[in-house]
């Protein structure tokens, strides 16, 4: 879909400028003024078949290029890195289920900070320590997201689809039988990883749950408030597995 507002926005923008460079009230060019205005005019309709061509080329047709890893620094890296894999079938679903963590932390973490901001001063503790969590736990789905795009990278789609489409009429028993292990211990990380990021996300909603109903306590108590506990707990889990 945002293909295809882009292309709309790039033949808008073509039209227009042709639009203000033929009009007799604006630029006025034409054929019929000389050889310099007509090669002008000429120029310009060239100059626009081939902005619209490649543009139409790099919209609609052009493969993807996989952003690397190493690079993925916002939000937005994220979203356009693992949107790339969409096209593996096995998988198709899985991606589409992580696209939703990233779009559901990004509304649950500006969720959680507006709440923190009506009930407590940024300065407060209590607000250091509920927005240090968020940010923990943030950082913790990002984390299991670049892990998932690191399998990804080097999962051999082709490979994948030919050795199920052959089955072991092709292979020896025991390759067959390790080579779907690999593939199988693949689509087990990803799976895992997401389970684990659904955790988190249910995690953040409890503790939004937790803090619109305290009505009054002590920076102190918040180490003591279950969600939290059961955060930190998932924290240390999943940096102690990802070791």
């Amino acid at each position: 879909m945002i293909k295809y507002i882009k292309l709309l926005g790039l033949i808008l923008g073509i039209v227009a400028v042709n639009v203000l460079a033929f009009s007799p009230g604006f630029i006025g060019l034409n054929f019929e003024e000389g050889a310099f205005t007509t090669a002008l005019s000429v120029t310009l309709l060239f100059g626009s078949a081939m902005a619209l061509l490649y543009g139409s080329y790099t919209l609609l047709l052009r493969q993807p290029v996989v952003l690397p890893v190493k690079h993925i620094e916002t939000h937005e890296d994220y979203v356009e890195a693992l949107s790339f894999y969409r096209r593996i079938k096995v998988l198709e679903e899985d991606i589409t289920l992580g696209l939703s963590q990233l779009s559901r932390m990004k509304k649950k973490k500006e969720t959680l900070l507006n709440v923190l901001h009506q009930r407590f001063d940024p300065g407060e503790l209590s607000y250091k320590k509920f927005a240090s969590v968020t940010l923990e736990v943030e950082k913790l789905l990002y984390l299991n997201i670049r892990s998932v795009l690191n399998r990804l990278n080097v999962f051999d789609e082709a490979d994948y689809a030919n050795m199920m489409k052959s089955k072991s009429s092709t292979l020896p028993q025991k390759l067959f039988q390790e080579k779907t292990k690999v593939y199988n211990d693949y689509l087990s990380y990803v799976k895992n990883a997401l389970h684990t990021n659904e955790e988190i996300l249910l995690k953040l909603d409890q503790l939004l749950l937790e803090i619109s109903r305290l009505d009054s306590f002590e920076a102190g108590d918040i180490e003591q408030m279950p969600c939290m506990q059961e955060i930190d707990q998932l924290i240390k889990h999943t940096k102690l597995y990802r070791q």
